[in-house]
């Protein structure tokens, strides 16, 4: 009990520098790791004068969207309507907000980049809310999007061409392409018109197995931003309760997932990291979607580990990580033009 008689709260689990669980249920997700980190996770509010080549829009509803347009818009003769990419943050389904630093400085200079509309989706967090919440919510903004593609009277979109949404994931955010666009395309193309999801881009998605994988025996995390005991204590948090890493929301390539020569989903684009700590797990998910005959474009970057493009520390000032985003960008460009 503490002094003025009443029991206090237990932690019943942690994750390092990320949350604690209590036994009453509450969590706690006040950072308490390196302090320079915090920089990444300030939230940026929205606004309308250009900055960074895009303004920054809050869609309230259910869930809550946030809206980067390209700013100013490409010259009269020039003008196209801009492909959508439906982004769904990381963070093993228990931290981070679509509102970060680290999401918008990648996400609005892919948005002034292609140019293109990027709608980020404000996701439920486990515990609290355990998978497949956080896919619920996918779906249902994809719901919204098609209802915004219907409304003539919204404005901000007039430049929106909703019949090239592309669904985008940075980690786990790239298991909810996989699962999200299943899901889209178990519905027949009537019930989205005029939205069609033309295609998906998972970013070194969180796909694992309950055995480790060699590369994540062999190589080290690099980052407080992704490490083992993470991975472990995320996706425990995150999977249904009494789930493994082998449930297919974690290993759509493995035995417990329907087989993926059954599952309708739309062409991908992969990015692979060389020395991301669950580089054989993605590579292994490549190559079972291949033999299974889906269409599957797969990026490998050299030299960088997982989630490089949303480290602006490492943007701004590693030259190799620049490159690699620079490139990243531009394979991204070119799937988004042939789909």
């Amino acid at each position: 009990m503490d002094a003025e008689g009443t029991t206090a709260k237990r932690v019943v689990d942690e994750v390092s520098g990320w949350l604690r669980v209590f036994d009453d249920g509450s969590v706690d997700r006040t950072w308490t790791g390196p302090p320079e980190a915090l920089l990444l996770m300030e939230p940026v509010p929205a606004f309308d004068t250009p900055r960074d080549g895009v303004t920054l829009h809050d869609l309230p509803g259910d869930p809550s969207l946030r809206l980067y347009l390209p700013s100013p818009p490409p010259p009269e003769g020039r003008r196209e309507p801009l492909p959508v990419f439906l982004h769904f943050q990381g963070g093993g389904f228990c931290i981070s907000r679509s509102s970060w630093l680290m999401y918008y400085q990648f996400y609005a200079r892919l948005a002034a980049s292609v140019p293109a509309a990027v709608v980020s989706v404000e996701l439920p967090l486990a515990p609290e809310h355990r998978l497949p919440a956080a896919i619920d919510a996918g779906f249902a903004a994809l719901l919204r999007l098609r209802a915004l593609a219907r409304d003539p009277e919204v404005e901000l979109l007039r430049s929106v061409d909703f019949s090239r949404v592309f669904l985008i994931g940075d980690s786990s955010g790239g298991n909810l392409v996989h699962l999200v666009g299943a899901r889209a395309w178990e519905e027949e193309e009537a019930f989205w018109s005029p939205l069609k999801v033309a295609g998906g881009i998972l970013l070194q998605p969180g796909f694992v197995r309950s055995t480790r994988s060699r590369s994540e025996l062999e190589l080290r995390a690099d980052s407080v931003f992704f490490t083992l005991d993470m991975l472990d204590k995320l996706l425990a948090l995150g999977l249904p309760k009494g789930a493994t890493k082998d449930h297919p929301y974690t290993c759509p390539m493995g035995e417990e997932a329907p087989p993926l020569e059954k599952v309708r989903l739309p062409p991908f684009l992969v990015g692979v990291a060389d020395r991301d700590l669950i580089r054989d797990t993605n590579l292994e998910y490549c190559e079972a979607m291949k033999k299974a005959g889906k269409e599957v474009h797969v990026v490998i970057t050299e030299g960088v580990s997982h989630s490089f493009y949303l480290n602006k520390f490492a943007v701004d000032n590693d030259p190799t990580t620049a490159k690699r985003t620079e490139e990243l960008i531009a394979a991204i460009n070119d799937f988004v033009r042939r789909h």
